[in-house]
């Protein structure tokens, strides 16, 4: 039985569709061990927990923007640039790219599939001019474009913006063209599968959420090769890593010693990551306790 509130204590109020998205945040590098990434127990020589925890703070402005039914490249942008004042530069970038669309979906009243592809289809040319002014605040790591889509290079930022509206690209349009090499592209066109699966496998679960977080990120790790390490250590590695995440999964390798040797070697599988934090926040908003 919890105490009564003294008289003429009001109760708290429930949280916000946004506090519900940097709650996600935070709790995603709460998980623990979710190997390669950043968690309580690992960090990477020039990227820490307690970056992760300011990103997350500095974010929830943009975050507000999307509740409140700002544009979507708009708020992006804003959580963006919050996220960036901290030491480290880039630290939730991926996650910000999935849970924005979602976040405005679940103020909109329909955080589901079909909700979340209504707002990714609706985004406007804007919406991409907004996204390419996010890569001016950090540095991400991207593929190099396919023939004759240099110009649209999101590594150029602001700059490419003049072609976006030349050729009348949505942000949308922008997420299709990549979904052959990005996992988080791929969730903006398909309804965000594996995000809403996500959400559906921890509130299947029991156990301390960071830990399901944990647990979660291995079976997303297993089902498919994280494509943020097939940009920056190539297919194999990929591969590799989503074989070692199942072998950890069927108790045949020690999750801590993986997380161990994956930080060691620099590989960190970001997509699945932001694919968490994703999950939780829908989780979050369909009753996830805490």
């Amino acid at each position: 039985m919890t105490d009564a509130l003294p008289e003429g204590v009001a109760p708290p109020p429930e949280r916000t569709v946004a506090q519900d998205a940097q709650l996600a945040l935070l709790l995603e590098v709460t998980g623990t061990p979710k190997p390669g990434n950043v968690d309580r127990a690992h960090d990477h020589d020039d990227l820490r927990f307690e970056h992760f925890v300011t990103g997350a703070v500095g974010a929830l402005p943009g975050l507000r923007l999307a509740a409140d039914g700002e544009p979507v490249g708009d708020a992006f942008e804003r959580a963006v640039a919050g996220m960036s004042q901290q030491a480290a530069g880039n630290t939730q970038f991926g996650a910000l790219l999935v849970l924005t669309p979602l976040v405005r979906a679940a103020a909109d009243g329909d955080l589901s599939p079909d909700g979340a592809r209504a707002v990714a289809e609706a985004t406007t040319v804007e919406d991409a001019a907004g996204f390419y002014r996010a890569f001016e605040h950090v540095d991400v790591a991207v593929e190099e474009p396919p023939a004759g889509m240099e110009p649209l290079d999101v590594r150029r930022g602001a700059a490419a913006i003049p072609t976006l509206r030349e050729r009348a690209l949505t942000l949308s349009d922008v997420m299709d063209r990549s979904t052959d090499v990005d996992g988080l592209a791929r969730e903006w066109v398909g309804g965000f599968e594996r995000s809403f699966h996500a959400a559906d496998r921890l509130l299947d679960t029991e156990g301390p959420v960071p830990d399901r977080a944990a647990r979660i990120f291995l079976e997303l790790l297993a089902d498919e090769p994280d494509t943020f390490v097939a940009i920056n250590h190539g297919q194999a590695t990929a591969e590799r890593v989503s074989e070692q995440a199942a072998e950890a999964l069927g108790g045949e390798r020690d999750p801590w010693a993986l997380a161990d040797e994956l930080v060691a070697e620099g590989v960190n599988p970001g997509t699945t990551a932001d694919l968490i934090a994703a999950g939780l926040f829908v989780a979050l908003r369909r009753g996830l306790e805490l």
